[in-house]
């Protein structure tokens, strides 16, 4: 082989590597990788209000809103029952016991109905009052642990109101309760706290035009 081929293949051979070490310098540049900053995906969480979760529940004055609930809204409410409770009077049992005239009765009293130990128990410490029955169906398993009640719970007590409103008319008919004065009072006395500023910037110009006058009295006198 001449020298001058040689030259040539050597050549083209180098011309071939820095062709390919070009090409991967340039494609790494325009395709670059970039490390995932977090591993994953996020999933988003709810954040619960404030440290200690949400609000309690302010106590519910049954003697104010049982005359004014809405039994229609209470009986579509009930529509959520249906599946397990019957109403009617006679009615049969199913997953749960017939509820007909269910409230001032004791628990666990429904002939024909195999109850859970933990609802018998209940019922030797009192009735279905409009109290203790919202607290059971806002949070049947966590008001009284051991309940068959798998039923997740009436979260909104204006669901609940009209509710009982509706099972009081099914064989019920327990008498409302009084108003709590100090339910209605609460607001009232919220709503006079503002009055209190406006009553002393009306009684300090009173006070200011009453002044001249009390100096201008005895003067007459005490030229007699």
């Amino acid at each position: 082989m001449s020298d001058l081929t040689f030259n040539k293949v050597a050549g083209a051979v180098l011309a071939t590597g820095l062709a390919i070490v070009g090409l991967r310098e340039i494609s790494s540049g325009v395709f670059a990788q970039h490390a995932v900053e977090k591993p994953g995906y996020a999933i988003e969480v709810a954040e619960e209000a404030g440290a200690g979760g949400a609000a309690a529940e302010a106590p519910i004055d049954w003697g104010t809103v049982l005359p004014i609930a809405d039994v229609k809204a209470g009986e579509a409410v009930f529509a959520k029952c249906k599946s397990c409770h019957t109403i009617e009077a006679g009615g049969a049992n199913g997953t749960g016991p017939n509820l007909h005239g269910i409230l001032g009765k004791k628990s666990g009293q429904h002939a024909g109905f195999a109850y859970s130990p933990a609802m018998i128990e209940h019922g030797t410490h009192g009735v279905w009052t409009f109290e203790e029955t919202s607290e059971f169906l806002k949070a049947p398993q966590k008001h009284l642990s051991g309940t068959k009640m798998t039923f997740v719970g009436l979260k909104k007590a204006e669901d609940r109101i009209n509710l009982l409103a509706y099972l009081n008319t099914q064989g019920s008919n327990l008498p409302f309760p009084a108003p709590n004065p100090a339910a209605a009072a609460a607001p009232a006395a919220e709503g006079a706290a503002p009055a209190t500023p406006a009553a002393d910037a009306a009684a300090a110009p009173a006070a200011a035009g009453a002044a001249p006058t009390a100096a201008a009295t005895p003067a007459p006198a005490a030229a007699h």
